[in-house]
C-alpha cells in the first residue's frame, strides 16, 4: 500500500515536472517565433524556412501524452526549431554573426547554413534513436547506430530535394531558401554537414541518451 502511494506521488512529480517543462519550451517556442516573423528580411523565405518548425511542433504537441520523449530530445527539437528561426528570419546567407565572423576569418562565405545542416544531421539523428529503440524497431545497438546515420543522411538528401523543387517553383524567388552564395558543391557539402552531425550525436549524446530513455520506460 505505502509503495503504491510513494510510486503515485512520484509520478504525480513528475507529470508536474513535465508540465512545467512543456510551458516553458512552448513559451520559448513562441517567444523565438514572434521575433523572427518581425521584419524578416524575405517573408517568403521565411515561411519556407519555418513551416518544418512549425509542423514538428504540432506533432509534438499531439504526441505529448501518448509518446512523451526524453527532455534531452526536447531540448535538441527547440534548438533547432530557433536555429530555423534565425535562418528564417535573416535568411541563412545573411545572419549577422556570420557575417561578422566572414569578415574577421577572412572566408568567402557567411557559413550559418553549415551550422543549420549540422544540426539537420546532429537533431534528427537523436529523434530517430529514440523512436528506433523505444519503438523495438532495432534490437541491436550496433545496427541502431548505422540505421539512425542512414536516416540522418536521407533527411539531408529529402531537404535537398525540397529546396530543388522550391527553386524550380518560384525561379529566382527561391535564391534565399537555397542559400548556395555561388558554391557549386554546396548540396553535397550540406549532406557531409548532415552526415558530421550525426555521427557526432552519436559519439557525444548516447550514454546520456540512453540512461534517458532507461527512466522512460522504467516508468
Amino acid at each position: 500500500m505505502n509503495s503504491s502511494l510513494t510510486n503515485a506521488k512520484s509520478f504525480g512529480q513528475e507529470s508536474s515536472f513535465f508540465s512545467t517543462g512543456l510551458r516553458l519550451w512552448s513559451a520559448l517556442f513562441l517567444s523565438a517565433l514572434i521575433w523572427s516573423s518581425l521584419m524578416p528580411k524575405d517573408r517568403f523565405t521565411w515561411w519556407l524556412e519555418v513551416i518544418p518548425a512549425l509542423i514538428g511542433a504540432c506533432i509534438l504537441l499531439s504526441t505529448r501524452k501518448s509518446f512523451r520523449l526524453t527532455t534531452l530530445v526536447y531540448v535538441l527539437l527547440l534548438l533547432h526549431c530557433i536555429i530555423l528561426f534565425v535562418g528564417g528570419k535573416y535568411t541563412y546567407a545573411e545572419v549577422p554573426l556570420f557575417n561578422w565572423l566572414r569578415d574577421i576569418f577572412h572566408q568567402s562565405r557567411n557559413n550559418y547554413d553549415k551550422v543549420g545542416h549540422l544540426a539537420q544531421g546532429f537533431i534528427p539523428a537523436m529523434v530517430a534513436r529514440e523512436l528506433l529503440w523505444r519503438r523495438n524497431i532495432v534490437s541491436k545497438k550496433g545496427w541502431l547506430a548505422f540505421l539512425v546515420i542512414c536516416i540522418a543522411l536521407a533527411i539531408s538528401a529529402l531537404y535537398e530535394l525540397i529546396e530543388w523543387g522550391a527553386a524550380l517553383a518560384t525561379g529566382e524567388a527561391a535564391d534565399a531558401f537555397l542559400g548556395t552564395q555561388g558554391y557549386v558543391w554546396d548540396t553535397q557539402s550540406d549532406m557531409l554537414m548532415a552526415l558530421i552531425g550525426a555521427i557526432l550525436a552519436l559519439i557525444s549524446l548516447s550514454h546520456w541518451h540512453d540512461r534517458q530513455m532507461e527512466k522512460l520506460r522504467s516508468k
